[in-house]
Order: C-alpha cells, then sequence, then structure tokens
C-alpha cells in the first residue's frame, strides 16, 4: 500500500498564505462544509444551536456558520473541523433532513484586510458582480468571479471569504491574489 498523504486544494502539504500591503490572503484547509436540505413537510432544525438564516444571509455562533443557498436549503460550516466526520454530525442534529458532505469539493480562500473595510470594499468591486456598500457583514451570495461560479461571504467588515470548486482553486487563487497585490499594495 502506498504511503497516501493528504493535500489541499491547492496541492500543497500545508495552506498557502500571500500578504500584501494591507490585505492578506489564506487557503482555509480546516473549514468542514455539508449542504442542508429541508425534505417535504420537515421543519427548519437549528443546528448546533444556530438560526439557520434567510436569503442573502449568513450567520455565525462560534465555530458553526451558516448561509442560505436555495429555499429550504443552507451550507453549514465547521470551522477547525476540516478532519472530522461533519456531515454525520450534522445530519444527527437534523433528523428528517438531507445532508450532503461538501468539504472536499469546495476550496475556501479567506481574504482580510489589516486597515478596516476599505481594502476590502476595493477588492469586492474588482473582483464579482456585487454592490460592495450594500454587502455588509452578514451577508452571503452566490456570484461569478472570472468566469467561475463562487460563493462570497462577508465575515466581518475586513474579512471576507471566497468559496469556489475545488476543481478551479488554482484559477480562483490566481485571480484573488493578482487582484489583492494591486489593492494591498497600495494601501498603507
Amino acid at each position: 500500500m502506498p504511503d497516501l498523504k493528504p493535500i489541499t486544494a491547492l496541492g500543497g502539504e500545508t495552506a498557502r498564505r500571500q500578504h500584501h500591503g494591507a490585505l492578506a490572503l489564506e487557503e482555509n484547509t480546516e473549514l468542514a462544509l455539508a449542504s442542508l436540505a429541508l425534505r417535504r413537510g420537515g421543519t427548519q432544525p437549528a443546528p448546533f444551536g444556530i438560526d439557520l438564516p434567510g436569503p442573502g444571509a449568513w450567520s455565525q455562533s462560534g465555530e458553526i456558520a451558516a448561509f442560505w443557498t436555495g429555499q429550504d436549503q443552507w451550507m453549514v460550516e465547521g470551522q477547525n473541523r476540516g478532519g472530522n466526520d461533519f456531515a454525520s454530525e450534522l445530519a444527527a442534529l437534523c433528523p428528517g433532513c438531507s445532508v450532503t458532505e461538501q468539504t472536499d469539493g469546495f476550496a475556501v480562500f479567506e481574504i482580510r484586510s489589516s486597515t478596516g473595510e476599505r481594502p476590502i470594499l476595493q477588492l469586492m468591486a474588482k473582483l464579482v458582480n456585487i454592490d460592495a456598500i450594500r454587502f455588509q457583514p452578514g451577508s452571503a451570495t452566490r456570484t461569478g468571479l472570472e468566469h467561475t461560479s463562487v460563493f462570497v461571504i462577508r465575515r466581518a467588515a475586513h474579512h471576507i471569504a471566497i468559496l469556489g470548486m475545488r476543481s478551479a482553486a488554482g484559477s480562483i487563487w490566481a485571480a484573488l491574489e493578482s487582484h489583492i497585490r494591486r489593492i494591498g499594495d497600495r494601501e498603507p
């Protein structure tokens, strides 16, 4: 049996990180993801005690977060649970719901500003078709990023996350890094 080692979505043994001026870009390898859908006639659960958000919203309680993906559908996030069977944990808390493991299907990139929200707003204006001013903390949506479908989450005024298909991780990283380099290096 060969000695197999897990790799990140970008092909490394550890998460990739870049820092350009005020902006930092990091591959988040510790985030577990599972989709959750109500079945017909089901009642909306509160897994891990979190209230599942409505359209365009993201909510967080400790290391668990969720964002709306469609009518009676959410993506649930578990920080620091990337190596766990997160979908099974979620399914046990949500009987009568459909839960599907999503962790290995997505690459997650966290972008933080060390100087407040201005660089984040500039970056969003360049990257995605979202009104950055109206896309306040606690917002989440699906949009296009250089011909690739991604989810964008505004985790805080100075922090956004981009979730894209793992198969497009390299392209997403290249687009993010290029724009972050231009914007981050201009900030004081």
